[in-house]
């Protein structure tokens, strides 16, 4: 089947001609997302281009850090790994059929996935503000990524609108695992590092869950949030965050 171009006024996407009529309506999506992050961060990501796989071996080995990434997370987040970004400019994600093929029957996990590009896009705004979070491959910051994972993730699945959808996956999670560090190590950073930042989103605002992402505190995640949340202890803030997961999970 023929690969053909649609292109939008920030999004360039590469896919195959059957999906044209899906990716007219992702790409959308994504013009919107943008629209929505250009409030609140200093810079977006424009010129993006987005390729779009048919099945999940042809992102495999287009991009073997995915398999790997979905190994190292939790079962309950694990058919939400869905794509990865190469560079500043690049996205590569399932085409949408294939998402939809990909969700299960629990509340949730259609839209979660339908937002899968939207995420990898977020993921770049995150990384284009934070210069020490950038999507490079060199290993001192391929090490800060996966220190950080918590707040990457987490500050792109909040922006894309995942947090509303999770609530099974959520509860999944709490129901089979241990109980999660504060905050979420990597294996939780894709389903719990978001509900972190909805919390600091709820009590202090968007732009405070954008002011988190866009500076790497040196001394370490921890103190980040104690400056996040204007100083409160931090056993305050792990007690709120350990809360709004029991309401999430409970409402799912």
């Amino acid at each position: 089947m023929a690969w053909v171009e649609t292109v939008t006024q920030s999004f360039r996407a590469r896919h195959e001609s059957a999906d044209t009529d899906d990716v007219a309506r992702a790409l959308d999506s994504l013009e919107a997302t943008r629209a929505r992050l250009e409030i609140v961060f200093p810079r977006t990501a424009a010129d993006v281009t987005v390729v779009f796989h048919r099945s999940s071996r042809l992102l495999d080995l287009a991009h073997p850090l995915v398999p790997l990434e979905r190994l190292l997370t939790a079962p309950a987040a694990r058919r939400y790994v869905v794509g990865s970004t190469g560079g500043a400019h690049t996205i590569h994600v399932l085409a949408p059929q294939a998402l939809r093929r990909r969700a299960s029957a629990v509340p949730g996990s259609r839209e979660m996935l339908e937002r899968a590009p939207d995420v990898l896009y977020a993921r770049l705004v995150v990384g284009l503000n934070n210069r020490r979070l950038p999507p490079s491959a060199t290993p001192a910051r391929l090490l800060a990524r996966l220190r950080w994972a918590w707040l990457v993730e987490g500050t792109a699945r909040y922006f894309a609108g995942q947090v509303e959808h999770a609530r099974p996956a959520i509860a999944r999670r709490l129901r089979e695992g241990e109980r999660p560090d504060f905050p979420p190590k990597l294996r939780d950073a894709a389903l719990l590092g978001p509900t972190l930042i909805d919390l600091l989103a709820r009590e202090e605002g968007p732009e405070a869950a954008m002011r988190l992402a866009c500076f790497i505190d040196p001394a370490g995640p921890r103190h980040a949030l104690r400056e996040a949340f204007r100083g409160r202890s931090l056993d305050h803030t792990e007690g709120a965050w350990r809360s709004h997961l029991a309401r999430i999970a409970g409402a799912a």
